[in-house]
């Protein structure tokens, strides 16, 4: 770790002893990186007895419901149970002194665009992610792209800083680690991750435990789902390029919600003797969603992200755009 980051981390530790009341921020669509990184900070906070809000645009997966903390987390839709229980508060932006934000790639993902652009100078922001990155909003930009997951740099904050990370925490930031790189089979992770890995198994998370809940963890409509999207693949053989699809009607036709669909473009870049992957799955309300992976070392999938308005790593992006997808034939459009 170079010296620069170290003196990062410990800068961070300092705002956050000081700090009144927080904020804390992940991406909309929330992952497991982005929850666990989160979950772990408020374990954190939960021992220095701060006072914190958490908050994500729509609500977490409930495959991550085992996650200490992630209760926490207030987000713009809540249930009508919330709403009864007061279980789910509002976002007071202003009310913030110091705002942590993990794993957002960019400003569009919080979808708190104009509120962190127009924030006070007594808001200062501390950014937490191993994106590459696209814009400049932080006054305290933590960001590793050599880190497999913002976990990876959550646990480097605490490790830094001589903090304790109890069994709450190991599980939280496993779990990051675990999702973000498929068990660990992504080439991102590196002997430094599997080394953060093996020191939070020794604090008290169980590797299989959180593998059996994160992705041994399908149901059988999803299997069917799944196959249903692996009987779409094609190969572009002038790119050699594969891509799947999944239309909206096919989606309804099973009872699946849609974070069982998490990891189907790993297991899709399996496949042999292609360049990159793409995978594109209807919304339903007018939006596609594009996942790109590639495991060679020359190319560069976030390119095409960018170009479409969205963003990632050179080996795993994504984009959201209008339109509706029109089979004809054998060939897909988006109109």
């Amino acid at each position: 770790m170079n010296a620069q980051l170290i003196t990062k981390y410990k800068t961070a530790n300092k705002l956050i002893l000081a700090a009144n009341n927080m904020l804390l921020l992940t991406h909309h669509n929330p992952d497991g990186d982005g929850l666990s990184s989160l979950c772990a900070m408020i374990e954190y906070l939960n021992t220095l007895n701060k006072k914190y809000f958490a908050y994500c645009d729509n609500q977490p997966p409930k495959t991550f419901d085992f996650i200490k903390n992630i209760s926490q987390i207030n987000y713009k839709t809540p249930t009508a149970e919330q709403i009864q229980n007061e279980t789910n508060q509002p976002l007071n932006f202003s009310a913030h002194d110091l705002i942590l934000i993990f794993d957002c790639g960019s400003l569009s993902r919080t979808k708190l665009n104009q509120a962190i652009l127009s924030r006070s100078d007594k808001q200062l922001i501390i950014e937490f992610d191993h994106h590459p990155k696209v814009d400049d909003f932080s006054d305290l930009e933590i960001r590793d792209t050599d880190s497999a997951a913002t976990a990876e740099i959550i646990y480097n904050f605490f490790k830094v800083n001589n903090l304790e990370i109890n069994k709450n925490t190991a599980k939280a930031l496993l779990t990051g680690l675990i999702t973000d790189t498929a068990n660990f089979l992504y080439p991102s992770a590196t002997n430094l991750t599997i080394d953060a890995a093996s020191d939070l198994i020794t604090k008290g998370a169980h590797l299989s435990e959180l593998t059996d809940r994160t992705l041994r963890n399908k149901s059988l409509d999803s299997m069917k789902l799944w196959g249903k999207i692996m009987s779409s693949l094609q190969i572009n053989p002038q790119y050699k390029i594969a891509f799947a699809v999944l239309a909206a009607e096919d989606f309804k036709l099973y009872k699946v919600e849609k974070e069982e669909l998490e990891g189907i473009s790993g297991f899709l870049s399996n496949l042999k003797d292609v360049n990159a992957l793409v995978f594109i799955r209807e919304e339903g309300d007018g939006i596609i969603r594009g996942s790109l992976r590639t495991s060679h070392s020359n190319i560069d999938v976030s390119k095409l992200a960018h170009l479409l308005g969205g963003g990632g790593h050179p080996k795993a992006s994504g984009f959201s755009i209008n339109g509706k997808l029109i089979k004809i034939n054998d060939h897909w459009q988006i109109t």
